[in-house]
């Protein structure tokens, strides 16, 4: 499998991911959108979409108008070409709106490492076979999926924010929350200002080593979970081909 990864922060990328897809012979590709990297012409020559996270909202075309093409990009790639995706934190907003849903502020942002639970199509179905229904991940968003796109099941929720995980059709997964991190993930997305204002307002001046510390303490629970989720969303798609 040859992967599309559309980036919007160079340290923002797959994550732990890369071990997974590297010891399995799977290659991706990024594309670093807020680097003026421009989307290719046509997705031919890729097996999948992987949309990352980003400190940019979705709604701020205006600021940076590569989220227009983007998005347009997202929607003939899953709903005309049918082709498999995985979305985390804007890339899960990026799906939504895509596809005909809507994205707003959050009222309560959710920052730090906080529980998620599963629904009853989440706790059925394949992305999250053997997770618990209910287990904690990073979270640091102040966005959220405020409208499904017609088509969309809710997987996750949590009590701030409904949509935490959602599947579109068959071969479109995306989260809200964070999979991906690995041991140098946090320090890394706090010299980005936007992260680091919004930790700093959400837990306090300097709280950057305390979250650290407790993604540290729960590193390997979370890694297991980002394999099993990449297990499983390898077998969802294909399935669905």
């Amino acid at each position: 499998m040859h992967i599309l990864v559309l980036q919007h922060e160079r340290v923002e990328h797959p994550g732990v991911f890369r071990k997974f897809l590297r010891e399995d012979g799977h290659t991706w590709e990024a594309i670093e959108l807020d680097e003026g990297e421009p989307l290719p012409d046509s997705t031919d020559g890729f097996d999948a979409l992987w949309v990352m996270g980003g400190p940019m909202d979705t709604w701020q075309e205006d600021i940076h108008p590569w989220l227009k093409p983007e998005k347009e990009f997202i929607r003939k790639a899953v709903a005309e070409e049918g082709m498999p995706y995985l979305g985390l934190c804007l890339g899960h907003q990026l799906l939504a709106e895509a596809l005909g849903g809507s994205v707003g502020p959050s009222k309560t942002p959710e920052i730090g490492v906080m529980d998620v639970h599963l629904t009853e199509a989440g706790a059925s179905g394949v992305l999250f076979d053997g997770l618990p229904e209910r287990f904690d991940c990073l979270q640091w968003h102040s966005a959220e999926v405020t409208a499904l796109p017609e088509g969309a099941q809710v997987l996750a929720t949590s009590p701030d924010c409904a949509v935490q995980a959602m599947k579109w059709e068959t071969r479109a997964y995306s989260m809200q929350f964070h999979m991906e991190i690995e041991a140098d993930t946090v320090l890394n997305w706090n010299n980005i200002p936007e992260y680091a204002g919004a930790l700093d307002k959400a837990i306090g001046a300097d709280a950057v080593h305390d979250l650290e510390a407790a993604c540290a303490q729960r590193m390997e629970s979370f890694n297991d979970r980002a394999e099993r989720i990449y297990i499983n969303w390898l077998q969802a798609t294909s399935r669905a081909g």
